[in-house]
C-alpha cells in the first residue's frame, strides 16, 4: 500500500502497537483514573495509539494524552439488534463530542438498532470531523467498508458473530491476509491476540498494525488463562 493513500493520523500506525484500554462496570478495572493510569503503562510500554471505550473515559484519556492518537467506541445494548460498538447516531457524536480522533464502528452485516443505516453513519462521523474504524468479522464486511469510506478496516469481531463464533481461540490471520491483500486502506489486526509471536504473525500476514487489549490492560482474564493452565495439568 502506498502510503500516499493514508491519512496522516493513520501513518503512525503502520507497523506498532495499537492497545485497547477498555474496563467495563462489572470488571475490577471500571473507572476512569484506572483507565488513565492502564493507558500511561501502555504508552509507556511502546503503544502509539489507544483504543477507548466509553465517553468518560475517552475524554478523561485525551485530556491526559491530547497528542495521542484516539480510537473511540461505545458498548451499549440495544433490543433490537445484536450490534454493540457504537451502534447507532448518538453513540457516533459521544464518541467524537468527548474527543476521539477515530470512530470505531461495527460494520458488520447485521441489522442496526432503530433501522440506521450503515452509510448515513459513516457519512455522519466524517462530516464531523472523525476518521472511521470499520469493526468487520469477515472478507465481504470489509470489502464493503472500504467502499463506504472506512479509512480502515479491523479484523475485530471475527470469531464474535454467529456467523464466525466457530473459529478458534485464535487470531484469524487468513481474514488479515484476505483484506491485506484487497483493500488499499490499512487493515489492522485486533482480536484474540495473546502474545508478541502472534502479533508479529499478524504483521507478516499483512496487517498495518496490531491492536491488542485483553492480553495487556484485563488482568482477570490474563490470570484466568495461567490458572486454567495450572489446573489442567493437574487432571
Amino acid at each position: 500500500m502506498s502510503k500516499s493513500t493514508v491519512p496522516e493520523l493513520l501513518k503512525i500506525f503502520e507497523g506498532q502497537l495499537i492497545t485497547s484500554v477498555q474496563a467495563l462496570p462489572d470488571e475490577p478495572l471500571y473507572g476512569s483514573e484506572t483507565i488513565v493510569k492502564m493507558a500511561d503503562a501502555a504508552l509507556m510500554g511502546g503503544a502509539v495509539a489507544l483504543r477507548v471505550q466509553s465517553s468518560s473515559d475517552i475524554s478523561s484519556v485525551k485530556a491526559e494524552f491530547p497528542n495521542v492518537p484516539l480510537i473511540g467506541l461505545i458498548k451499549r445494548d440495544y433490543p433490537d439488534s445484536e450490534v454493540f460498538i457504537t451502534a447507532t447516531l448518538r453513540e457516533i457524536d459521544e464518541v467524537i463530542d468527548a474527543g476521539a480522533d477515530i470512530v470505531a464502528l461495527d460494520m458488520t452485516a447485521r441489522p442496526r438498532p432503530n433501522a440506521e443505516l450503515l452509510p448515513d453513519l459513516v457519512q455522519h462521523a466524517i462530516n464531523k470531523g472523525a476518521l472511521v474504524m470499520a469493526d468487520v468479522s469477515n472478507y465481504e464486511e470489509g470489502i464493503t467498508a472500504e467502499k463506504m469510506g472506512a479509512h480502515c478496516i479491523s479484523t475485530t469481531l471475527s470469531g464474535y458473530t454467529d456467523e464466525t463464533k466457530h473459529l478458534c481461540d485464535k487470531p484469524d490471520f487468513e481474514l488479515v491476509k484476505k483484506l491485506s491483500r484487497d483493500c488499499s486502506v490499512p487493515v489492522i489486526a485486533e482480536g484474540r491476540i495473546w502474545t508478541p509471536e502472534e502479533a508479529v504473525e499478524a504483521i507478516n500476514s499483512g496487517a498495518f498494525s496490531v491492536v491488542v487489549g485483553s492480553a495487556i490492560t484485563r488482568p482477570q482474564l490474563i490470570a484466568k488463562r495461567f490458572s486454567d493452565a495450572v489446573k489442567a495439568t493437574s487432571k
